[in-house]
């Protein structure tokens, strides 16, 4: 019997699995050990997955999440061994390595995160050798639904879309000029909301203009981080909604940039099941 936890800031899916099979998952709070402490971690783990799991005891634990990087890895172990005395083994990894194992599985190849935000790593089969920094989206984070929503605001306010697809944007959401820039400058999370309109953007990406922009988002990817590995003869695989959702423009622009896409996966529970 393993659990499998797949952790970010606003919430952990937690998979019971025995002999690779599943047996139910179980979703709590989010856990970051950069963003909380330890009291506020344990106090989730206590009140939230242990009544879930109804008594079970893991024989292996295997941790994935955002904050856990090398330093912040041993304080969330240190944490889940208070919390499950009895399993053997607990093992502590970050959200960029659960992403490799699971599209890569134990082979080596590139691996990408793309959801509000991107990353993208050279996993030799085991562990990461190389990574090129995102820089978060003001900065980076190309491919991701943060940028992708930068990119279709601003061509929406400097009349750079066609007016079926403003006056569209006008009735099915609303926003006019004052309330974006609010969102954007004035308001806390301005990546999530950038981020939120790539549901207007799938509902209208037989729009030619639109389905160019995903696949040049796409594209900046490749050119600005995975070509700093050197590797083209590696299959690429990705993780999250931006992969998943627009994977046939995905698997455009890998192609034009000269990658072979591999697996694409909304998220990597499954393919760390197999891993593990």
């Amino acid at each position: 019997m393993i659990l499998i936890a797949d952790s970010g800031s606003t919430k952990t899916d937690w998979l019971v699995a025995e002999n690779r099979s599943k047996v139910t998952l179980i979703t709590t709070m989010g856990l970051n050990p950069i963003h909380q402490d330890e009291a506020q971690v344990h106090s989730i783990l206590s009140d939230e997955l242990l009544p879930q799991l109804e008594g079970i005891i893991p024989d292996a634990i295997y941790f994935y999440g955002s904050g856990c990087n090398e330093y912040m890895s041993p304080t969330m172990c240190s944490i889940l061994k208070r919390a499950f005395p009895r399993c053997p083994k607990v093992e502590v990894f970050s959200d960029m390595l659960a992403a490799a194992r699971a599209v890569c599985g134990k082979q080596e190849g590139i691996a990408c995160i793309m959801g509000t935000g991107a990353n993208s790593c050279l996993y030799d089969g085991e562990r990461i050798v190389a990574n090129t920094p995102p820089l978060g989206y003001i900065l980076g984070d190309e491919g991701s639904g943060a940028v992708l929503g930068k990119m279709f605001i601003n061509a929406l306010l400097k009349g750079l879309l066609p007016e079926n697809i403003r006056m569209d944007w006008q009735k099915e959401c609303g926003f006019d000029y004052q309330y974006l820039i609010n969102k954007v400058y004035r308001e806390p999370l301005a990546n999530r909301f950038l981020a939120s309109t790539s549901l207007f953007i799938g509902r209208h990406i037989d729009c030619a203009p639109l389905r160019e922009m995903v696949v040049e988002n796409f594209r900046q990817h490749f050119r600005r981080n995975v070509n700093q590995y050197g590797r083209r003869d590696l299959t690429v695989g990705a993780v999250g909604s931006m992969a998943y959702y627009y994977r046939e423009q995905l698997a455009e622009a890998a192609a034009a940039e000269g990658y072979n896409l591999g697996k694409v996966m909304r998220g990597p529970l499954d393919g760390l099941l197999q891993y593990h």
